[in-house]
């Protein structure tokens, strides 16, 4: 009998990878489109593309800590909270969890079978997941999420990084577009294959997305920039 193919357990990471190679792209190429839509020479590109790298990567890692951290200290303080009520109030806490079975569509004796049953097995277990909606599966990792983050964000950043050094100078702003068109589908692809959600919409999604941020980008360097030789 074959297991069934579930994606949710992958959602902690995935989105936090997903996001992070899509700045990575994005964000490194848009800053370097900037700049050389306002600049003939390519050091200051070249730089633009490394300082926006670093940054980025170190800026990603640390928010996703932070912001993960403190769902994670949501969760928990929840956690102590049931916790509490099963010891100080366990038959409100009992009568709370039949009254959600009943709301699944259980009758009431069957609703407080299950209740008891489950409250005698793990009641915080099931209070956290029937009530508070916390599970294992789902249950945030700070430090993964900040890994994942760091390093798609790199992955995705190295790209455009790698074009600022290669492509001329004259069509440096068409080929950071071009690549990162192509590079921000793969992406997509990617993320849709293993999400298990529609490629064709997460492609179309990504690409017009990132299709403004650049042309905003550009435009603000036409305007502002000074060219030199």
């Amino acid at each position: 009998m074959e297991l069934e193919k579930h994606y949710t357990n992958r959602s902690g990471w995935l989105r936090a990878a997903v996001l992070g190679a899509n700045d990575g792209i994005l964000s490194t190429t848009s800053l370097v489109i900037g700049v050389a839509a306002a600049s003939d020479t390519r050091s200051p590109i070249v730089l633009a593309a490394l300082a926006g790298l670093v940054a980025g990567a170190l800026s990603m890692s640390a928010g996703e800590y932070v912001s993960v951290s403190s769902q994670s200290d949501i969760e928990t303080a929840d956690l102590n909270r049931e916790q509490i009520e099963l010891t100080t109030i366990p038959d409100d806490e009992l009568k709370e969890l039949a009254n959600i079975y009943k709301a699944r569509g259980l009758d009431s004796e069957l609703a407080m079978q299950v209740a008891i049953q489950l409250t005698k097995h793990d009641g915080l277990e099931a209070h956290a997941r029937d009530e508070l909606g916390i599970n294992e599966m789902t249950a945030p990792k700070p430090l993964q999420a900040a890994l994942a983050s760091g390093a798609s964000f790199v992955s995705g950043g190295l790209l455009p990084m790698l074009v600022s050094l290669f492509a001329p100078i004259k069509y440096m702003v068409i080929y950071q577009y071009s690549f990162a068109i192509v590079f921000l589908a793969l992406s997509g692809i990617v993320a849709a294959e293993a999400g298990g959600s529609n490629m064709v919409k997460s492609i179309i999604r990504i690409c017009f997305w990132g299709t403004i941020a650049m042309g905003i980008t550009a435009t603000v360097g036409y305007i502002f920039g000074v060219k030199h030789s």
